[in-house]
């Protein structure tokens, strides 16, 4: 059959990304406690096209899914880029992939167990340069220090979603670089709190107010120290509970 794609195009300028996106598919992904976690993620996937051609064969991006989707984790990361690059003929290709990932957790008093969903994403290109980042948003409490210092006796709180991304030189777990943004909060958020639970989380917090800035600095400390990363970027965000705006900050480091 006469193949359209590879015909020269009216206008030959060269398109730095053409695939597909938005794809809804179960994957499979490294769990750290049991060896494997099955998800639905939102993938995209594209390659870049040269000037001679008209447009790229967008099945074989779904054929190289198909054929990887058991094994879709940092591990195998460059690998599926490098068979999406070459089924494609091209000289570069891109993977965005973002899925809910989810833990049990353990109440701090009681002990009752729940799960708790983190949104993940796993980013990364291969071409003329290589990169690959992972990362995670993780729900926090955050209580004001402002509002505890000027207070006789109580202080706003809320709940904040921090979100880090990182590159990374060998492989790591995504439930440690989770654990690691968790503690960086005022008090961790649970899935299941009892009574004594919620006294204790409350008064955790209370005992340590944070903001928003404290938090993303925090994070980048601990990101810093840890040698499987070459470059980070954390943002933190308060959905204020007595403002009618959100806080809000941003860093990064590294190379």
């Amino acid at each position: 059959m006469k193949d359209v794609q590879r015909q020269r195009p009216e206008n030959p300028l060269y398109i730095h990304k053409v695939g597909v996106k938005g794809i809804s598919y179960p994957i499979v992904v490294l769990d750290k406690k049991r060896g494997t976690q099955h998800t639905v993620a939102s993938i995209n996937l594209y390659v870049d096209l040269p000037v001679e051609f008209k447009g790229t064969h967008m099945s074989r991006f779904i054929e190289v899914l198909n054929e990887y989707r058991e094994e879709i984790h940092i591990r195998r990361f460059e690998h599926i880029l490098e068979e999406i690059r070459t089924a494609l003929e091209a000289k570069s290709a891109h993977m965005e992939i973002e899925f809910p990932y989810f833990m049990e957790k353990k109440a701090p008093v009681t002990g009752a167990i729940g799960l708790m969903g983190y949104q993940c994403t796993l980013m990364g290109m291969v071409g003329e340069q290589r990169e690959f980042k992972v990362g995670v948003k993780v729900p926090v409490q955050t209580l004001c220090p402002c509002s505890k210092e000027i207070s006789a006796s109580s202080a706003h709180s809320q709940r904040g979603l921090v979100t880090a991304v990182v590159k990374y030189n060998r492989f790591f777990w995504i439930e440690d670089l989770i654990e690691l943004v968790e503690g960086c909060g005022s008090s961790p958020v649970y899935a299941i709190l009892k009574r004594p639970d919620e006294k204790y989380v409350t008064e955790y917090a209370y005992a340590h107010p944070m903001f928003v800035e404290d938090v993303v600095r925090q994070a980048a400390s601990k990101l810093s120290k840890r040698d499987e990363f070459s470059w980070f970027s954390v943002e933190a965000e308060n959905i204020e509970s007595i403002h009618n705006h959100n806080a809000y900050a941003y860093i990064e480091g590294g190379e």
